[in-house]
């Protein structure tokens, strides 16, 4: 099984809460190092039974996220063991968001506004989207107390720095010294994200190693931002499988 057929297999089983199917995959697949934080949601959202069976994935994702120490390992290793009865309770409010809806907002340009997250269903509105709607309600005065209420979370957008640090930690990665030298090129200066996936493009493995490397990165960190606003992202069917 490649690896883009290892993360739809994965996504869709997390999105039934298909707890059979998440563990008969983890146990007969290598798992690759770049999906940890992947690997861990399915964990979460499905592992429930209490099994030795469980106990043992969810402890190996836990070590191997500690080893790795990227942005977010740390606090899904947390919910992990919690989840497994191997440690507390992490002090922070579940909400059902989409780990990848946010990092589009957060990791956006500033120029976008970036966004607010609706604390009750988990939905994150872009900002332009949200004052699009604010537009058509009849009452606009009471529709803006509402949402500056505890009831959301403002998302500050921070811009494309760091997936910029993402390319070239992904080029540090990469045994083709050929290939290393065309996309370092490809970064340099403006366009640098479009020219790093036309360069990749030719190389379908490689490209498909730097989508499962970004994806993880990206939903590291967004799920580190919730961590330090007091917020956890729930167990559930998240992401979507399409």
């Amino acid at each position: 099984m490649s690896l883009k057929e290892f993360r739809a297999v994965l996504r869709g089983a997390t999105y039934r809460a298909d707890a059979p199917e998440v563990m008969r995959l983890l146990e007969e697949t290598v798992w690759p190092e770049q999906v940890l934080q992947l690997i861990g949601d399915a964990l979460l959202a499905t592992v429930t039974s209490g099994s030795t069976r469980a106990h043992d994935l969810a402890s190996d994702c836990v070590a191997r996220l500690q080893r790795r120490g990227w942005d977010g390992d740390a606090d899904l290793a947390d919910a992990l063991e919690a989840g497994i009865g191997d440690g507390p309770q992490p002090l922070l409010r579940p909400v059902g968001v989409d780990l990848g809806e946010l990092a589009s907002v957060r990791e956006g340009e500033p120029t976008h506004g970036g966004g607010r997250v609706d604390l009750a269903t988990g939905q994150v509105w872009p900002q332009t989207v949200y004052e699009d709607f604010r537009t058509d309600q009849a009452d606009a005065e009471e529709d803006e107390d509402a949402v500056a209420g505890p009831g959301w979370l403002w998302v500050e957008p921070v811009g494309s720095r760091s997936g910029y640090r993402d390319m070239e930690v992904f080029i540090a990665t990469l045994e083709d010294d050929h290939l290393v030298e065309v996309l370092t090129t490809a970064i340099s200066g403006d366009g640098a994200f479009r020219r790093f996936k036309d360069a990749l493009a030719p190389h379908p493995e490689a490209a498909d190693r730097w989508y499962a490397f970004s994806e993880d990165r990206v939903r590291g960190r967004a799920r580190a931002w919730l961590a330090a606003e007091g917020y956890m992202p729930s167990p559930g069917r998240h992401p979507s499988p399409l």
